[in-house]
């Protein structure tokens, strides 16, 4: 793949990034949010739950007095992310509803963010639509990307508050009756993060170095789908922030082995196979020309 220049003068253009816990932004697009920080634009997070169920996945974290400070120490580690991606955070304030274990899983417990009626978890986000006014809006498609019950929830709120915000008759407490002008983003993107072109790239770049791939068990297990054809639409170049997004993934210590198998891909391989963040346009109410396009504001 050729590499793009850089564009750098992005002031006036706002992104935000929609995700589920703390740590998922710093997985999921941190790449493209840190190029497009450091070119100018306003770049928000929006963080819908606390993380408060998280498990501590690192072992050199798991200390005693750890795990009954998680929501606090969450917090501070997506301060660290943030502060190294160059963006701004807002958190929803809804409760982690956890990763339901068994067969079949049991419910998610009243109360947590999975649980809420749709409308009264996506009025805070209306606020901040109308409030940040941006043009474009990353988020999960409809499975989650994985089925956690808080990421399909992330998805269903940003689509109902990308749906909502734009209208002056929808959540009005979040709107004229508070101050607030309604505000029609104008793209709505879904992260692609392991799609089967990307990871089998990775895949073969790592075995042509002779070196080991932790894709093959995936890749042999792989089963295609007819509705991932021709998902994916944009992809942006952000090699050169590969290292940003490793360093904002490891900033939140309680969730990233700095050593486990999220860094097993050497950033050179990494830049070389695959030099882009993806993803899939779900919801254009601008002129966008051909596709595959190289930006999210591509348009704009």
């Amino acid at each position: 793949m050729g590499r793009m220049p850089a564009v750098h003068d992005r002031h006036g253009l706002r992104l935000m990034a929609i995700h589920a816990h703390p740590d998922d932004e710093s997985s999921k697009g941190a790449a493209t949010m840190a190029r497009y920080a450091s070119e100018g634009a306003d770049v928000l997070v929006v963080t819908c739950t606390g993380g408060e169920e998280g498990s501590i996945l690192n072992p050199a974290m798991d200390q005693p007095g750890v795990a009954a400070r998680m929501a606090e120490i969450r917090r501070q580690e997506m301060e660290a992310a943030r502060l190294i991606l160059g963006v701004r955070q807002e958190w929803l304030g809804f409760v982690d509803s956890g990763l339901p274990e068994g067969d079949p899983p049991p419910p998610v417990p009243d109360g947590r963010f999975a649980t809420i009626a749709l409308g009264e978890a996506a009025r805070p986000l209306v606020r901040l639509i109308r409030q940040f006014r941006p043009q474009v809006i990353t988020t999960y498609d409809e499975s989650g990307g994985y089925p956690h019950p808080d990421h399909i929830m992330t998805h269903r709120v940003s689509v109902e508050a990308f749906e909502a915000a734009g209208d002056p008759d929808r959540y009005p407490e979040v709107g004229v009756d508070a101050g607030l002008e309604p505000w029609q983003p104008l793209k709505l993107y879904y992260h692609l993060t392991f799609h089967k072109e990307r990871v089998l790239a990775l895949h073969e770049e790592m075995m042509a170095r002779g070196l080991e791939s932790p894709y093959a068990e995936r890749l042999a297990e792989w089963v295609d789908r007819a509705e991932d054809t021709g998902r994916l639409t944009t992809q942006v170049e952000c090699a050169d922030w590969f290292e940003t997004r490793d360093r904002a993934l490891i900033a939140h210590a309680t969730q990233v082995d700095p050593t486990g198998w999220w860094f097993r891909i050497p950033l050179e391989v990494q830049r070389d196979a695959w030099p882009t963040e993806d993803y899939q346009l779900a919801r254009s109410l601008i002129e966008v020309g051909m596709l595959p396009e190289d930006d999210l504001f591509n348009g704009v």
